[in-house]
């Protein structure tokens, strides 16, 4: 968790230094989005036994087509979120404006550089937290249903950015989003570890 709140504060920390617009540090989190629903739809597709307790639509002839066909919905969808969001982004950077028509600064050379290093930075986190789930997989039975929608939860904190964010302005857009953001990765690593860990010490059969 620890490591989760160092991510979040240095973006958080080199947004502010650089008086990054609000939609350049959007970039980085947009990166650890996909990021994490990758290693979302592999972990479903490395799970040797789950549970669809609870949950509704997940169907197949095997176990394995049950993986299979949850893990392209949750593509098709998930992806489509972040499509979205990727080009309401992109226009904006392109435009130079912001909501309500806030100008946005040049960007310099070294503000990409230290996108993609933010971005690298969450990508080698959740690299290593999805190495760990996979250990902890193997001891249970996780609910498949609630490894998918996990990665949900990151998607709130850039929809509600973009619905009020963005026309708060360069500090209240910033620390909206960094209190958002810190919330539910801290509240997604909870659930991962409490909800799900739960469920791995439970019967293997």
């Amino acid at each position: 968790m620890l490591l989760i709140v160092l991510a979040n504060g240095l973006a958080l920390a080199v947004a502010w230094w650089e008086r990054w617009p609000m939609l350049l540090l959007l970039l980085p989190y947009w990166v650890q989005s996909v990021v994490i629903g990758w290693y979302s739809g592999r972990r479903m597709l490395a799970l040797e036994r789950f549970s669809t307790e609870g949950t509704s639509g997940f169907t197949g002839d095997s176990d394995e087509q049950v993986k299979r066909n949850a893990v392209k919905f949750f593509a098709m969808h998930y992806g489509i979120f972040h499509v979205g969001y990727l080009f309401f982004m992109l226009i904006g950077l392109q435009t130079g404006k912001l909501a309500g028509g806030m100008p946005i600064p040049e960007l310099a050379q070294r503000d990409l550089l230290w996108v993609a290093a933010v971005s690298l930075v969450f990508a080698l986190t959740h690299r290593a937290s999805f190495r760990r789930n996979l250990e902890n997989d193997r001891k249970g039975r996780p609910n498949i249903g609630t490894v998918m929608f996990l990665p949900y939860a990151r998607v709130i904190p850039m929809h509600l950015t973009f619905i009020f964010g963005l026309a708060m302005g360069y500090t209240g857009a910033v620390v909206l989003f960094g209190i958002l953001k810190t919330l539910a990765d801290v509240g997604m690593h909870w659930v991962e570890h409490r909800v799900l860990g739960v469920q791995h010490r439970g019967p293997l059969a």
